[in-house]
């Protein structure tokens, strides 16, 4: 079905009941041994929608949902669209207490989950209805709902579901989206950019809980009538390259860190001849990184900038035109500006933070009004809290506001610094944050290093001169700390403020 068949629709769950009907035997989801149809997947949303309005769950009321990534997470999550309620999509693998404080955020009235997950020890208070979907009561009360759901009329700009943002400067914040901004992504983003088609089989190593995995796996897919592949665990790379290959896989999502993993266990070139696109997001993906997966592979990275505040990417290399290094072009349909401290308009080339507008940037955060003043700006622009460069339209990423520091009066870019000691074969991961000396910040690097190689004062000094060799002397880490592992959020983004933290003596695990 063609984006232009579809330009009537302004509510998701029309569009899934059109595939139903028009393309019902065709498989929607792929997990391990189950093959879901368009038919079947509408079934059971429709069956899921009238358990939780069984329960009593009103509409307008926010249903936490905490699965692996499986056909639950899709019909839990139109479920409670189709019967008014607002899903809040969460990891499976956060603690206790971090649940117990989201269902406290969001004012839940149910939580639903599977017994392997914490989440089924959370929300103890009694105004909170728990569902165990791996539950055999449960199994049964779905198979006994009806099959038959009228929708729950929402106008397409209103709240619809609740992202959790991946906190990788700090606490998670819950961002609320429509189903709107749902359509306006995928036209201008899968459309536009990925050329998205209902041939497409996509595979994302980057989960639904993540707004570039929902996306990835979920909103574009299911949009343009494509196939999605679901893997419950966390992927290896020996994983990836068997899923890619067992079903044809045509696109593949994953963030810079995993394209870094896959490319650590490549013994030379590797064919998957049926990809015919791969995608970054979450991180600036290192050119380096780029570079060698494009020799190996033969295949492009699209390499792009996102936020759940705007739900997916809005910033995008092209088929064709990639700016290894850069963030790329615009998404059509959206508008940015960088600017200076001030708010004001910085000239070409020159650093500032990046602000962005589009028909799916969140109006707010929930619940934190402060946070919402800081970030949701007059006139629909949203700042991103990044640091670009922009000239002759592409944009280059510098850093987080966040995690950029001065080093005698420079600015120093904690991801320019990794980008170069990753070309180093001893570094396998790397993180750069900053420390003080005497007074003044330098920069300090944590690093993993690669099979094979051990913690030296001489492989110190060969990694900095690495570094001299691409970068100012003033980003060169002044310290080397060798580490078993790098702080990431579930997300796999990077969380400096972690590393800062360690090493100011804060109590802080990693």
């Amino acid at each position: 079905m063609k984006e232009e068949s579809m330009e009537s629709f302004s509510n998701f769950l029309e569009i899934l009941d059109s595939h139903a009907s028009r393309r019902g035997n065709k498989t929607a989801l792929y997990c391990n041994a189950e093959q879901i149809s368009y038919a079947k997947l509408n079934e059971n949303i429709n069956r899921f929608g009238n358990v939780l309005k069984s329960i009593g769950i009103k509409p307008d009321r926010q249903v936490v949902l905490a699965f692996p990534d499986g056909p639950a997470s899709f019909y839990a999550f139109f479920g409670a669209l189709k019967c008014g309620a607002r899903p809040v999509l969460l990891s499976p693998d956060l603690s206790r207490n971090e649940y117990d404080a989201i269902l406290l955020d969001c004012n839940a009235a149910a939580l639903l989950t599977v017994t392997s997950c914490e989440a089924a020890g959370a929300g103890m208070q009694a105004s909170v209805k728990k569902l165990l979907f791996d539950d055999p009561n449960f199994n049964l009360l779905l198979q006994r709902a009806d099959a038959h759901l009228e929708t729950y009329f929402r106008p397409a700009d209103e709240i619809s579901f609740i992202q959790y943002t991946s906190g990788s400067t700090g606490n998670p914040k819950g961002v609320p989206h429509s189903q709107r901004d749902m359509i306006f992504s995928a036209r201008q983003y899968a459309g536009h950019i990925l050329n998205m088609t209902d041939e497409d089989v996509v595979f994302s190593a980057s989960k639904l809980f993540f707004g570039y995995g929902f996306g990835n796996s979920m909103t574009f897919p299911l949009y343009y009538g494509a196939s999605t592949v679901l893997f419950p665990g966390r992927p290896t790379p020996s994983d990836v390259f068997q899923i890619i290959q067992q079903y044809s896989a045509t696109l593949f999502f994953a963030v810079p860190t995993f394209y870094h993993m896959l490319i650590k266990t490549m013994e030379g070139p590797t064919f998957l001849p049926s990809l015919r696109l791969c995608v970054s997001a979450g991180e600036a993906l290192p050119a380096h990184t780029y570079g060698i997966w494009k020799k190996l592979t033969k295949l492009e990275i699209l390499d792009g900038i996102g936020s759940t505040e705007a739900l997916h990417i809005f910033i995008s290399n092209r088929q064709g035109d990639v700016h290894p290094g850069s963030s790329g072009f615009l998404v059509p349909g959206y508008e940015t500006k960088i600017v200076d401290e001030s708010g004001m308009t910085v000239r070409e080339g020159k650093q500032g933070l990046l602000q962005v507008r589009g028909k799916s940037t969140a109006p707010f955060y929930w619940n934190k009004p402060s946070e919402s003043a800081k970030n949701m700006l007059p006139d629909g622009w949203l700042n991103t809290g990044d640091y670009y460069i922009e000239k002759e339209s592409c944009y280059t990423y510098q850093g987080r506001q966040d995690d950029l520091f001065k080093v005698g009066g420079a600015w120093v870019s904690p991801v320019r610094v990794e980008e170069a000691m990753r070309s180093h074969p001893a570094v396998f991961e790397c993180a750069v944050t900053s420390r003080k000396m005497e007074g003044l910040l330098q920069p300090m690097a944590y690093v993993v290093l690669s099979p094979g190689y051990q913690e030296d004062p001489d492989l110190t000094r060969q990694i900095r001169g690495h570094v001299l060799n691409q970068l100012p002397g003033y980003m060169c880490p002044v310290q080397i700390n060798y580490v078993a592992q790098i702080p990431k959020t579930r997300t796999g983004k990077i969380q400096r403020f972690r590393l800062r933290k360690q090493f100011e003596g804060k109590k802080e695990e990693l």
